[in-house]
């Protein structure tokens, strides 16, 4: 009898080593695991096998994680990216979150640590407790079962975190949440304390959502408390 395995995993790198050492450690921590050298065959693979989550170097041959990314959420794939990168860089890490990724791992990594942000990203981006579906605050709509977002008749492209975050603001609304308490129930997982991580998705979410200068801003933040989403009526 063939053993179930806890998820399908898409591992790219362009080190033999790495990626042979990744997938045979991933495979004996139960998941299946299908590689990808370079870009292209990453993109391949990725419309091939169907992954659940992509482990994805940010350095490659033919081009970088970043426009793999791209790439795949261009093409309607939304399965969780988590890059590998060599640089322990603010903007690299802020870069890949902005292109659709949800979480990295910086070289030289542990193993545990890989799998354990692998597990923390599967959690969250699984899908939601069955509920309403639709959550509305002012002229802010967000469907859960659609995945969809409006504000008014404009629809606003978020990734599976981005979408994650807005979806607990909504949930709370006027109410000031802790970047902790934003680290633990859309991350699910610390970062070792790095908070700046919040600051990177609230910024790009602010972005998407209070872009129009004619309507009202509806995520504030509180300095040195946290973020909000503010109501027009309270």
């Amino acid at each position: 009898m063939k053993k179930q395995t806890e998820a399908k995993l898409l591992v790219v790198d362009d080190e033999p080593n790495i990626l042979e050492l990744l997938a045979t450690s991933l495979r004996f921590a139960g998941f299946e695991v299908v590689t990808a050298s370079n870009g292209r065959e990453a993109l391949d693979k990725a419309q091939s096998e169907s992954p659940d989550l992509a482990v994805l170097d940010v350095m490659l041959p033919d081009m970088d994680g970043f426009t793999v990314t791209r790439k795949l959420r261009a093409s309607g794939r939304l399965f969780p990216v988590l890059f590998l990168t060599a640089k322990d860089d603010t903007e690299d890490k802020v870069t890949g979150l902005t292109v659709g990724g949800d979480d990295y791992v910086t070289k030289p990594f542990s193993l545990d640590e890989v799998v354990a942000r692998i597990r923390a990203v599967l959690r969250r981006t699984a899908a939601h407790e069955e509920e309403d579906s639709r959550l509305r605050v002012d002229d802010l709509i967000l469907d859960d079962d659609a995945h969809e977002v409006f504000r008014g008749d404009r629809e606003i492209d978020l990734s599976p975190t981005e979408f994650k975050l807005l979806r607990y603001l909504m949930l709370n609304p006027n109410r000031v949440l802790s970047k902790a308490q934003i680290l633990d129930h859309v991350w699910e997982y610390d970062f070792n304390g790095d908070a700046s991580i919040v600051e990177s998705y609230i910024s790009y979410l602010r972005r998407k959502i209070d872009n129009n200068p004619e309507l009202p801003s509806l995520i504030h933040t509180k300095r040195g408390v946290g973020y909000l989403l503010r109501t027009s009526k309270k």
